[in-house]
């Protein structure tokens, strides 16, 4: 019976998360019918929610106390989460669009502008995440590629401000925007930061607590403030594809 029941829980949550997916069988049954439950609350949530907002259907899971401004101009992929008490804000020139599977994290803020200055906006590939407390500041256009895993406390500022003249208040200056790429298949720990222009190659390893700026060439492992690069990613022999002979 026990079986029955994570192979169904598989099935359903294999539509969304991919042919893949399966539970952990060391997980009671009663506790997966918990979360099972707290996810289908999450679920009716976000369905409600986006077709009072939107105006369409959208299988989004929200947790509560999400804020979506601007709704219209926001996108989400199938199976995306929102955790506890999200804040997102389409206003901007290409809205803000999320894959399927996207995660963003409890308290987490993703905006791009304000009336007076619009900003670009963001693009978020399927299967990313960001962790709790985290900011996405799209001012400036942000393309975080697909299954980019990011810890707690990340934060993207893609916009800097012009401080030339003394004369002149900084605020009054004006800003500059070139935004930001990380590519695909990046691993970002916690209270990384972003700054504008920067370009993050595929497959790369930003450390805990790094500034990252520029470009950061593609499986680089990059640590300190300034990011460096410490180290190149190189596949292993034993792992490399084995030619077939005939």
């Amino acid at each position: 019976m026990s079986e029955f029941v994570y192979n169904t829980l598989d099935h359903f949550l294999s539509q969304f998360k991919g042919p893949q997916y399966r539970l952990d069988r060391s997980i009671p049954i009663s506790l997966l019918l918990g979360i099972a439950i707290r996810r289908l609350a999450w679920l009716l949530r976000g369905v409600a929610k986006c077709l009072v907002l939107q105006r369409r259907i959208r299988f989004v899971y929200m947790a509560p106390r999400v804020c979506l401004r601007n709704a219209r101009l926001i996108q989400f992929g199938k199976g995306a989460t929102l955790g506890v008490g999200v804040l997102i804000d389409g206003l901007s020139r290409e809205g803000i669009k999320f894959g399927d599977n996207v995660v963003i994290g409890p308290y987490s803020v993703v905006g791009a502008s304000s009336p007076s200055n619009l900003g670009a906006g963001l693009r978020m590939g399927k299967d990313s995440a960001v962790d709790a407390y985290s900011f996405i500041g799209a001012a400036g256009f942000i393309n975080i590629g697909e299954n980019v895993i990011m810890g707690q406390h990340v934060s993207f500022h893609a916009e800097n401000h012009n401080y030339d003249r003394t004369d002149v208040p900084i605020k009054q200056q004006g800003t500059r925007r070139e935004g930001i790429v990380v590519e695909d298949d990046c691993w970002v720990g916690s209270n990384a930061l972003f700054l504008d222009g920067t370009h993050v190659g595929r497959g790369c390893v930003i450390a805990a607590g790094s500034v990252v700026r520029g470009e950061i060439p593609p499986y680089s492992v990059v640590a300190g403030v300034p990011a460096r690069v410490i180290k190149t990613r190189t596949i292993n022999r034993a792992e490399a594809p084995r030619s077939v002979s005939a």
